[in-house]
């Protein structure tokens, strides 16, 4: 299965993502946030990072109940806003 090329407002959502998660985050490890989502180092560092700018649902909702955030603020924050 061939994956469409993200458009470029799909890459700023996810940078904006990684941000907000990274910020979140604040002093606690990679690896203790991301154990305690469930998931792997590598993926959250990924997210994060903006490598992986599409994250499952299911993978952000764990995030943000790890590191107190609401759905509807990340929705907020990482929507996009036309220019």
């Amino acid at each position: 299965m061939v994956r469409t090329p993200l458009t470029p407002e799909e890459r700023e959502r996810g940078e904006r993502l990684g941000a907000l998660l990274r910020e979140a985050r604040g002093g606690r490890s990679m690896v203790e946030v991301a154990a305690s989502a469930g998931l792997s180092a590598e993926t959250l560092r990924k997210i994060e990072t903006g490598r992986a700018p599409t994250p499952a649902f299911f993978t952000v909702a764990a995030l943000t109940e790890v590191l107190g955030l609401s759905l509807d603020d990340v929705l907020r924050r990482c929507a996009f806003v036309p220019a």
